[in-house]
């Protein structure tokens, strides 16, 4: 299911942390034989057009991803030595084109190509003014799991400008329609050891 009735979707990975409460890269985290990264990236390749990953660290990625999964490599812009995701997003999205864009972080142990590939079919029910589909929470959208409008770039980068740095804050300016979610458990991301154990055992 690579469209849905002429509606163009790729996929934007982000692979930029530096999992400072794992202790260890999390892209690099073995599941089912594969990297925690690989796995992601086989499931959006399932699901979407084309693949693209961002981060700083192209090389130490560029064999672990599928073939024919994009590297983007991302630029540090911010004062400290880490982007945020918003930055890493909005790098990536001027290197691609789609009406839709799913962005996924790499952390998602549960995710999978059967999931994506019914959220795809909500896209139609998009109206024209919200920007994003998402998944809700009571804190609010979750944001590294769903789709954006590709069309929502200059608005992203207003806010950029404008020295803005959250996704909730972004998006709490802009109708956002929520993701239907029939199981929680496929947004559930890995940032601690803890948070591993409980998917690896």
């Amino acid at each position: 299911m690579k469209n849905q009735d002429r509606i163009s979707i790729v996929a934007i990975i982000l692979a930029g942390g530096k999992s400072t409460r794992m202790g260890q890269d999390k892209a690099l985290l073995a599941i089912n034989d594969r990297s925690l990264l690989n796995h992601v990236c086989t499931v959006a390749q399932d699901s979407v057009k084309d693949v693209y990953v961002i981060t700083p660290w192209t090389t130490k990625y560029q064999d672990l991803i599928p073939p024919k999964v994009y590297l983007i490599k991302e630029k540090i812009v911010l004062s400290d030595t880490d982007n945020c995701p918003l930055i890493g997003f909005y790098q990536a999205l001027q290197q691609v084109s789609a009406d839709w864009i799913l962005l996924l972080a790499c952390d998602l142990p549960n995710i999978n190509s059967e999931a994506i590939q019914q959220w795809c079919k909500y896209l139609k029910e998009v109206d024209d003014s919200e920007i994003a589909l998402l998944p809700f929470h009571p804190k609010g959208y979750e944001p590294l799991c769903g789709f954006y409008r590709y069309s929502c770039l200059p608005l992203l980068k207003d806010y950029i400008d404008q020295g803005g740095k959250s996704f909730q804050k972004w998006l709490a300016q802009y109708p956002v329609k929520e993701l239907p979610i029939s199981d929680r458990s496929i947004l559930f991301n890995c940032n601690t050891l803890e948070d591993w154990l409980k998917v690896s055992g």
